[in-house]
C-alpha cells in the first residue's frame, strides 16, 4: 500500500502541477487504466476512430500532409483509417528535417521544440504538442503503477541526456525534491562515480530506479566488486529503457537491486511505445500509437515476423508523426498476456538497424553474435563492436588484469568465423571506452546496411 506521502503527491501534488501546465495527464492516465482492459474489438475501434481524426487534421491543417495527400490521391475523408493506411509514405528523419515548418499544423499554439540526442547520427529537432506530452506522461504513468509504485515514491533515475541534466535548474531541483526524485548523469561512470552511484542508492532507498540498462549492469558489477549489498535497501522495481535489455544485463541487475526489471520501449521523437508489465508481456500503448512491422522494401508484414519498426502517434495532431521510420527492428505477437490487459504485445525488440551485422556471404546477423564472442571471456571489462565496412570490423577492448594472452587471437577467431575468413578483425586495447553523446552506450554499431546484404544474395553463383 502506497505511503501518505505518497498518495498526497500522486493523488494532489502531481495533479495540480499538470493542471498548471494546462495537461489533461490526470484523465488521461485514468482513462488508459480503463481501456486496458476492453476487450480487442473496443481497442480496435479507439484506434480506428482516433487514427481518422488524425488523418483528417492533417489533410486540413498541416501543409505537409495538405500536398501529399493532394499529390497522392489519398481522402481521410472516404478512406478506411487502417486499412488504408500502408498507402501513405513513411516519414523519415530527413522528412522531417526538410519540412520542419511545414509539419506544423496551422492550428497548433504553444509548441514545445523537442530534439533527439542523436545516438545514431545527427540529431533531430522537432515539436510537440500538450496532447502528446500529457498522453506519454499518462502512458509512463500507467505503466509505473503496474509495478505497485508510484509518483511520490522515492526514485533514482540514471539519465544521460544532456536535455534533462541541462535542465536542472533551481525549480526545477525543488520539484524533483518535493517529487523525491534523484536525477544523477549518467555520462561518466569512473570508480569514483560508481562509488558515489552505490552511496547514494544506499542512503536514498529508492523504491524504484530508472535509467539505461548498460548504466545499471555496470553499478550492478561494480556492487559485487566493492562487496556492497544492494537488496536490501527495498527497491521494488528497476525500470530500464533507451536500449537494448539482454537476457544477461537483466540476470544481473535483478540479482543485484533485489527487484524485477521492467523493460520500456519508446524515444523522444516516436513516444513510449511499449511497456512491460509483471507477466512479462511487452504491452503495446495501443491507444495512442498504431504499430506496423515492415520488411526492408516497404511492405507491412503479418504478426511473427520480424522488421522495422513504423509508429504512428495518434496524440500528434500539432506536428504530425504518421508512420515514422524508427530504425528499431521488432515483431508483433498474436498472443495475449495472462495479465488480463487486451492490449497488443511486442514479442521481439531486437534493437536497431545498425545493430545488425552483415557477414562477407551476405549474412544478416543480430549483433549478438558477436557479442557473445566477448562477454565471458576473462580480463574483458568493456567492450565495443564497430563493423566499419564489409570487409572491416574494429573490436575496443577495456581490459584487466586478467586478460589471457591469447585473448585477441580468440576474438579474432570468432568474429572471423562469424562475419567470414576475408573479414579483417583489428582489436584495439584501450583505456575507457565513452558512451554515445546521449549517455546510451551500444555494444554493435554498423556501418553496413541491410540493403548490401540484399544485393550480395541477389548476385548469381
Amino acid at each position: 500500500m502506497a505511503s501518505l506521502y505518497t498518495r498526497l503527491i500522486s493523488g494532489l501534488v502531481f495533479p495540480l502541477q499538470e493542471r498548471i501546465k494546462h495537461h489533461s495527464t490526470v484523465s488521461d492516465r485514468k482513462a488508459l487504466e480503463a481501456s486496458q482492459w476492453w476487450s480487442p474489438a473496443q481497442i480496435e475501434a479507439l484506434q480506428a476512430e482516433r487514427l481518422s481524426r488524425l488523418l483528417k487534421r492533417a489533410a486540413t491543417q498541416v501543409p505537409y500532409y495538405r500536398d501529399l495527400f493532394a499529390r497522392i490521391g489519398f481522402d481521410p475523408m472516404t478512406a478506411h483509417p487502417k486499412a488504408d493506411l500502408a498507402r501513405l509514405p513513411f516519414l523519415t528523419k530527413a522528412v522531417i528535417r526538410a519540412n520542419q515548418d511545414a509539419l506544423r499544423a496551422d492550428d497548433a499554439v504553444g509548441l514545445a521544440r523537442f530534439n533527439t540526442g542523436g545516438s545514431s547520427g545527427e540529431p533531430l529537432i522537432f515539436f510537440i504538442g500538450a496532447e502528446r506530452v500529457s498522453r506519454d506522461v499518462a502512458a509512463k504513468w500507467r505503466a509505473t503503477r503496474w509495478w505497485d509504485v508510484d509518483i511520490g515514491d522515492r526514485e533514482i533515475v540514471l539519465w544521460g541526456s544532456p536535455i534533462e541534466i541541462g535542465a536542472q535548474d533551481r525549480v526545477r531541483r525543488y520539484r524533483d525534491a518535493l517529487m523525491r526524485t534523484r536525477l544523477l548523469p549518467a555520462f561518466e561512470m569512473s570508480e569514483d562515480r560508481l562509488d558515489g552511484f552505490l552511496d547514494d542508492i544506499r542512503r536514498m532507498k529508492p523504491a524504484m530506479l530508472f535509467g539505461y540498462p548498460s548504466a545499471f549492469s555496470l553499478i550492478a558489477a561494480h556492487a559485487s566488486k566493492r562487496g556492497v549489498r544492494l537488496d536490501d535497501v527495498g527497491i521494488r522495481v528497476v525500470f530500464v529503457t533507451s536500449e537494448r535489455l539482454y537476457d544477461h544485463q537483466r540476470h544481473a541487475i535483478s540479482e543485484a537491486f533485489g527487484a524485477p526489471v521492467a523493460n520500456g520501449y519508446g524515444g523522444r521523437d516516436a513516444g513510449f511505445i511499449a511497456h512491460q508489465c509483471p507477466a512479462g508481456s511487452m504491452h503495446i500503448t495501443a491507444e495512442d500509437v498504431v504499430v506496423e512491422i515492415v520488411s526492408p522494401d516497404g511492405r507491412v508484414l503479418p504478426q511473427g515476423e520480424p522488421g522495422e519498426i513504423v509508429v504512428t502517434h495518434l496524440a500528434t495532431g500539432d506536428y504530425p508523426f504518421i508512420r515514422y521510420r524508427t530504425g528499431d527492428i521488432g515483431t508483433l505477437s498474436a498472443e495475449r498476456c495472462t495479465c488480463g490487459r487486451n492490449l497488443p504485445v511486442m514479442k521481439e525488440i531486437q534493437g536497431r538497424t545498425t545493430d545488425f551485422i552483415v557477414a562477407a556471404d551476405g549474412t544478416i546477423m543480430h549483433g549478438l553474435a558477436l557479442i557473445y564472442v566477448l562477454r565471458d571471456l576473462p580480463g574483458v571489462s568493456a567492450f565495443k563492436i564497430v563493423q566499419e565496412a564489409l570487409d572491416r570490423t574494429t573490436v575496443f577492448i577495456v581490459a584487466g588484469p586478467e586478460l589471457r594472452s591469447d585473448a585477441v587471437e580468440f576474438i579474432r577467431a570468432g568474429l572471423g568465423a562469424r562475419l567470414g575468413a576475408s573479414v579483417h578483425i583489428d582489436v584495439q586495447i584501450v583505456d575507457q571506452i565513452p558512451a554515445e553523446k546521449s549517455g546510451k552506450f551500444r555494444y554493435v554499431v554498423s556501418h553496413v546496411s541491410p540493403e548490401v546484404a540484399c544485393a550480395i544474395s541477389s548476385q548469381p553463383l
